[in-house]
């Protein structure tokens, strides 16, 4: 039945795999109850979207877009070019709690929050900005799951994994915007030869922590993946004419809602990193509305205390092009810039 249920809501065995990297926080009957009720939970939210989709559309009176058969898109509206914003939302808006967690999060069973982390205030305050310098590395990109593919990718090909896309938005970031980057390549997530998770995000973080250490003037960290959805969901929208994958935003809250801090897991910087995820998903909603997903949060740490400014982005799933994820660091690459130049 667990193995049904993590089947049927692949985001939840993404998490089963990533669970085990530290101590047990329930025990196995809780742990079940917890996988039935998330199960519950994120079915909840799918239809919640389904619907919010279906309603727009009919306000909108627009055409839904051609699909293939059995091919369902979620939330498939277009975005234009983000010269300006396309969607106002104003600091009042995000004032109302109930709206700023309806609108731009989905938070986990397994872990819990309210106004003292969700706020307006700690989430647009804080200052992210970063003073542009190509001549030093600023930037890290690399990949705990460094073998996740796409619809078409070619097998064994680096190319056309996650690794594609990261050497992708590595020169979007150093030849349109003028960082300076560094982009690891290296496999964690592979043992004698076959792919194995259960240490994936210890051996990365023992490589960043490296990396960090040789290169002190990294101040942004990102831990680039995709996604695993249902066969027959595709994350896309259009951008700019072109077909896009939508991306997410995935935060460790080092937080359990059962037993609260976790503490073998400490991340002093969980507020930043929400505040920047949260900027970026907010320029997002702006510049490109159905792009981005809600910020999903989870009760562990994925590695996110390594940087204030660090961020696991979830970029498309397993039923989209390569084309389509490519695709998406374009606007991705635009929105960082924005929220490090503050503007």
């Amino acid at each position: 039945m667990v193995d049904k249920l993590f089947h049927q809501f692949p985001v939840y065995g993404y998490m089963k795999h990533q669970a085990v990297y530290g101590p047990a926080i329930e025990d196995e009957y809780t742990y079940d109850k917890i996988i039935e009720a998330n199960a519950k939970y994120l079915e909840e939210q799918v239809e919640g979207e389904n619907q919010l989709a279906q309603e727009k559309e009919q306000v909108q009176e627009e055409e839904p877009p051609e699909q293939e058969e059995e091919v369902v898109s979620e939330n498939a509206e277009s975005a234009s070019a983000a010269v300006e914003p396309q969607v106002e939302i104003s600091r009042e808006q995000l004032e109302d709690y109930d709206y700023l967690l309806g609108n731009f999060f989905i938070v986990d069973s397994t872990t819990a929050v309210d106004e003292t982390r969700i706020n307006a205030s700690g989430l647009l305050d804080l200052d992210m900005t970063l003073e542009k310098n190509p001549k030093v590395p600023q930037i890290l990109i690399y990949h705990t799951h460094s073998q996740e593919g796409f619809a078409d990718s070619e097998e064994g090909n680096p190319e056309h994994t996650v690794v594609g896309v990261g050497n992708y938005l590595t020169g979007l970031l150093q030849d349109q915007y003028g960082y300076g980057v560094i982009h690891n390549t290296d496999t964690f997530d592979v043992v004698d030869g076959v792919i194995d998770r259960n240490s994936a995000y210890d051996y990365s973080m023992a490589a960043v922590e490296q990396i960090l250490a040789e290169n002190p003037t990294i101040e942004v960290v990102i831990d680039l993946h995709r996604d695993g959805v249902a066969e027959g969901r595709r994350l896309v929208t259009e951008v700019n004419g072109k077909d896009t994958a939508k991306f997410m935003f995935f935060n460790g809250l080092s937080y359990s809602a059962l037993n609260g801090e976790v503490e073998y897991l400490p991340n002093p910087y969980v507020q930043e990193n929400l505040a920047f995820s949260f900027q970026l998903n907010l320029q997002a909603a702006q510049y490109y509305p159905g792009l981005s997903r809600n910020i999903y949060l989870s009760s562990l740490r994925y590695n996110l205390h390594l940087r204030p400014r660090a961020i696991l982005l979830e970029a498309g799933a397993q039923t989209n092009t390569l084309q389509e994820v490519k695709n998406a660091m374009e606007p991705f690459a635009e929105i960082l810039d924005r929220v490090l130049q503050g503007t």
